[in-house]
């Protein structure tokens, strides 16, 4: 029985003594571990934090100012009959492009051919009596001079002459008009454009006074778009424009394509009052119809262009209580933080207006562990890793370190930035 008691109490010893023993074995490696981050964190301040950095640099600046417009056919006419008749041929397809002049249908010309030969047949009535008419005046004066006859003889002859030759002049103006409305028989198109759905088939009576008409022609190379702009532009449009024509670019869904380049045309002579802006119109060659009536668009104005400005990518600049700043990399490799103006910023890139000179180096990537003061390494970006979906690296083509391309003038996405000159309230 004692034998019985004792084994277990006998197992809790040694478990108690096998626990104490492994405590004893693994509390200066647990202590040794504790004290190795102190040991890294007490030398952190000497290793230098890996950035990316790109050089700002000059480059022109477009300014853009940017709108939503709709496209609107340059010239729409709808094509109606000028006078009344059987329409007995439609000389034209749906959809198919015409040039001015070229005949779309056809209105039975019989009425208006017989109108026409009447009035030719009363004009050589009244010319064969003008021939009569003139022989009397010669026989009448000649009886008059020989006191054969009375002067007013004579002079009645004169009158049926003038007479006679007004109304011919009226008959020549009757022939005419017949002629000019047998030419309407033949319905032409009067300008260059497109036609849309037929509104009429043939067979059928027109009228000139039917509203429908045949077909409408819209002319849409060239095309025209009309946009708007806050009000608070007009000045600097207008400057603008005085100086020479202003171009558009018509942007594609994508916001950064260009589709077509136009020109300005027209600014509105009044601000709408119920929207306060200002409605302008360009036009645009649509050579290849990228643009079509109706659509809607959004266009960019190029303003002005700032020649020979510091540039940087627009991820250098970071923005804090006091205003947007940048982390300038000294010679000592050290980082300072410096207060910049911004005069223009788009996704790309940033027009620096004071603050910075062109050369100098700017942190662009890797500022959660910056601070001012701090030694950094600038890392050059792998050639295998990192390559956006087009196939570049993040920021490939920046000055200094391969950071951020510097788009030319004319660059898509250029937008104006808050408190530039062409920037949007």
């Amino acid at each position: 029985m004692l034998r019985k008691l004792f084994r277990p109490l006998i197992l809790v010893v040694v478990l108690v003594v096998v626990a104490g023993a492994v405590a004893v074995a693994v509390m200066p490696r647990s202590q040794q571990q504790a004290q190795r981050p102190e040991g890294r964190r007490g030398g952190s301040g000497d290793r230098a934090v890996p950035v990316l950095a790109a050089a700002a640099s000059l480059a022109d600046v477009p300014v853009y100012l940017d709108g939503v417009g709709t496209t609107k056919a340059l010239n729409t006419v709808t094509v109606k009959p000028q006078v009344d008749g059987k329409l007995i041929s439609i000389a034209f397809k749906e959809g198919q492009d015409v040039r001015r002049g070229d005949v779309l249908a056809r209105i039975d010309p019989t009425t208006y051919q017989a109108q026409l030969d009447q009035a030719v047949a009363l004009k050589a009535q009244h010319q064969a009596q003008l021939v009569n008419a003139r022989m009397d005046v010669d026989r009448y004066s000649q009886l008059a001079k020989l006191n054969a006859g009375s002067v007013q003889q004579a002079d009645a002859a004169r009158a049926q002459v003038a007479q006679l030759e007004a109304q011919i002049k009226s008959d020549e103006a009757a022939i005419d008009n017949a002629r000019a409305i047998l030419a309407y028989t033949n319905v032409v198109a009067p300008i260059d454009g497109r036609t849309g759905i037929r509104q009429i088939d043939e067979g059928n009576i027109v009228r000139a006074s039917d509203a429908t008409g045949i077909v409408v022609i819209t002319q849409i190379r060239p095309i025209s778009v009309l946009f708007s702009l806050p009000q608070q532009y007009l000045g600097q449009v207008n400057k603008a424009h005085a100086q020479e024509p202003l171009r558009v670019e018509a942007m594609g869904a994508d916001g950064r394509t260009v589709v077509d380049r136009g020109t300005l045309r027209v600014i509105d002579n009044q601000v709408d009052q119920t929207t306060g802006t200002i409605r302008l119109k360009a036009e645009f060659p649509n050579a290849d119809l990228q643009l079509w009536p109706g659509q809607f668009v959004n266009v960019r104005l190029l303003t002005a262009t700032l020649r020979q400005v510091v540039v940087v990518p627009t991820a250098a600049v970071q923005r804090g209580p006091s205003g947007p700043y940048v982390f300038v990399i000294q010679q000592d490799s050290t980082i300072a933080m410096r207060a910049v103006g911004i005069s223009q910023q788009d996704d790309a890139r940033a027009v620096i207006a004071t603050g910075l000179q062109s050369g100098e180096q700017v942190v662009t990537s890797g500022f959660a562990r910056l601070t001012g003061g701090a030694r950094v390494i600038v890392s050059q970006p792998s050639e295998d890793k990192g390559r956006s979906p087009d196939g570049r690296r993040p920021g490939a083509g920046r000055p200094g370190g391969g950071e951020g391309r510097q788009r030319p003038e004319g660059a898509p996405g250029a937008k104006p930035s808050e408190g530039s000159p062409g920037a949007k309230p």
